[in-house]
């Protein structure tokens, strides 16, 4: 059943390994719970802002906000949606597509974290796919960009392994320290040339796209 007031509840990404599902507050609080674990060696930061070295349970509220404050400031001309990565019914980690202006620049930026338990599965690389699948097909982009600290292996990994096209680099500040965060994109043409799957599923999506200003054939 659609949910009455808001659509975004009803979103859901599936692959054969992997479900996408737009947060509510239940897997917001299993999220919090999640990241206190741990995502990151404490000797490396792969955010631009360090939220994830605050203490409990000010890291567990702040996420919990952090969730809350997308949903509230989302609008036709600046959204962030973020879904939870679930394997087998269990929360794993968070993907967000994040953008402005999307009616006419029809570009997202994808943003991604897992709890540390479930990395080195591969299970980055498919929830990234399902994320561009959403974008792309979902809600008819035309270019998706991702950045990386340089030394962020896992992540370059992952971007590397989809064939994004590099596309400079920029001088950023992460923890008081200039650091160089390498940026890519790609084009929906090469999407769908390349990586476009047949065993992936999108539901929810038509509701939604009032929403976001969008019109029933812009995916």
């Amino acid at each position: 059943m659609t949910h009455p007031v808001w659509p975004l509840f009803d979103l859901q990404v599936r692959t054969p390994r992997l479900e996408l599902r737009y947060i509510d507050d239940e897997m917001a609080t299993e999220l919090a719970l999640l990241a206190a674990k741990g995502i990151h060696p404490p000797d490396f930061m792969p955010f631009a802002m360090p939220w994830s070295e605050e203490p409990s349970p000010l890291l567990e509220r702040n996420t919990m906000q952090f969730y809350w404050r997308c949903r509230a400031e989302l609008s036709p001309a600046k959204w962030t949606i973020e879904l939870a990565v679930l394997v087998e019914g269990a929360v794993v980690g968070t993907t967000g597509l994040i953008t402005h202006d999307f009616r006419v620049l029809r570009t997202f930026e994808t943003g991604s974290w897992l709890g540390r338990e479930h990395q080195g599965a591969g299970i980055g690389k498919e929830m990234r796919i399902a994320t561009l699948h959403l974008g792309f097909l979902g809600f008819g982009a035309q270019r998706a960009t991702t950045s990386a600290w340089e030394d962020n292996g896992p992540s370059l990994g992952v971007t590397n392994s989809l064939g994004y096209v590099a596309n400079g680099h920029r001088a950023a500040v992460r923890k008081g320290i200039e650091c160089s965060e390498r940026r890519f994109e790609m084009m929906r043409d090469d999407f769908l040339t390349r990586l476009r799957r047949d065993d992936i599923t999108v539901s929810g999506v038509d509701d939604c796209l009032a929403l976001l200003g969008l019109e029933p054939t812009d995916g």
